[in-house]
């Protein structure tokens, strides 16, 4: 038999009416937030996220899933949306589209990496970007639409982190005391850290190793070394969180996985499903439009894991939706109510009514019992009288009351 491939999973009927809420209250937030859809191709050119992500992360380095096509072109599938948007949006000219730019994506991203719970290596994000504006109130409103968002599943126990990491100016001076930090512990860090100490000395804080954590855990707060702007920028995000009562805790070890951020950076934590707990994250990336080619444009996102929310709101008891279930079921006697069965439930369901009927060839005691099987609130059985009256006996599998209801009204009742 031919399996699964590892890393990912098939999403059963008894299960995707979850994904539908989850991804329903995506858009509906997305909607109040004014921000459109826009969809990206599932591969892109590899150069692309070595570029946008960067060469130093763990993304890039250890975990793309990269192929080769058929006209030796290097490609690789998306382990993230954000570049793959930045990238549509400079190559179709959006830069001159009224500003903001508010764009949002439901996307399947890819990456090679060890299965884990709310971990595969195919997954599924929920994103939104906005293009064009440097202010504070745009990262405030970003984590707002987040908050929303986790708010609207009915997601609890999620504590919101905070933090800045600074500009181009402030980085480099933060580079530098990172490297005097680092440079007497090299030795007892992994290779991974020793490589990055030369090109990117930020990404030392973001390593999962043991040992490297530790050393990493002493070393200097990019707090302490934000330029003017990048204080004020940070201090302004806080106070518009504080105004609308949203809680949150700075943690300067926040730096995120990936290159391109600046600036304010965030996670929304729990405790709830294991050593990886963000359900979400994001900050700016006010270099990445110019490092991919574009003119330069302050910008700011964030992503959502669906599958690592469907797992928390899973382990916390977040009642879900119950699936759609048939309004009615008609069960036929014979070869002329089948029939008729059959005309009906396609009349109603034009009208958009879920009706069912046998597709089994069952007898009526079978298909009453497959009805009640299936959740149908109604079941109508047709038989001779009820071709010659054109009246059914409608009962409500709930309480077991009857009506007569003619079937030309049958709609109507069902309503």
């Amino acid at each position: 038999m031919i399996n699964v491939p590892k890393g990912t999973k098939d999403v059963l009927p008894n299960q995707s009416h979850k994904w539908r809420f989850i991804e329903n209250a995506a858009r509906e937030t997305a909607a109040a937030f004014c921000y459109k859809e826009m969809r990206t191709p599932t591969f892109e050119h590899t150069e692309l996220f070595q570029r946008g992500v960067g060469d130093t992360t763990d993304v890039v380095n250890k975990e793309m899933y990269t192929f080769e096509d058929k006209g030796g072109r290097s490609m690789t599938l998306k382990p993230e949306g954000t570049a793959g948007v930045v990238r549509a949006f400079i190559e179709n000219g959006l830069a001159s589209s009224p500003m903001p730019v508010k764009t949002y994506y439901i996307t399947p991203a890819f990456r090679y990496e060890r299965p884990q719970a709310g971990r595969l290596r195919e997954f599924h994000q929920f994103g939104l970007e906005a293009f064009g504006s440097p202010s504070p109130e745009t990262d405030a409103e970003l984590i707002f639409a987040a908050s929303s968002f986790l708010d609207k599943l009915g997601v609890k126990g999620v504590k919101l982190e905070l933090n800045s990491i600074g500009c181009r100016i402030c980085r480099g001076e933060y580079n530098k005391a990172l490297k005097n930090y680092f440079a007497p512990h090299l030795e007892s860090m992994c290779p991974t850290c020793r490589s990055r100490y030369d090109k990117n000395p930020l990404r030392m804080l973001d390593c999962k190793e043991e040992e490297c954590k530790k050393i990493a855990a002493g070393a200097p707060k990019i707090l302490d070394y934000l330029c003017e702007e990048c204080k004020e920028h940070f201090e302004k995000v806080k106070e518009l969180l504080t105004a609308q009562g949203v809680e949150y805790t700075v943690n300067s070890g926040i730096v995120r996985g990936l290159d391109y951020y600046t600036k304010t950076v965030f996670e929304f934590v729990s405790t709830q499903i294991g050593s990886q707990g963000t359900v979400c994250g994001g900050g700016r990336y006010d270099n990445l439009l110019e490092e991919l080619g574009g003119n330069p444009l302050p910008a700011i996102g964030f992503a959502a894991g669906i599958e690592r929310l469907m797992l928390l709101m899973e382990n916390t008891g977040v009642d879900f939706p119950e699936e759609q279930k048939p309004a009615l079921y008609l069960a036929g006697m014979d070869a002329a109510s089948r029939a008729l069965c059959f005309k009906t439930a396609i009349y109603l369901r034009g009208k958009g009514v879920c009706a069912e009927f046998d597709h089994m060839n069952r007898s009526v005691k079978a298909q009453l019992k497959y009805a009640d099987k299936i959740g149908a609130r109604y079941v109508a059985v047709i038989g001779e009288s009820e071709l010659a009256t054109g009246t059914v006996n409608l009962k409500a599998m709930k309480d077991g009351n009857v009506n007569s209801v003619k079937i030309a009204e049958i709609e109507e009742y069902l309503k």
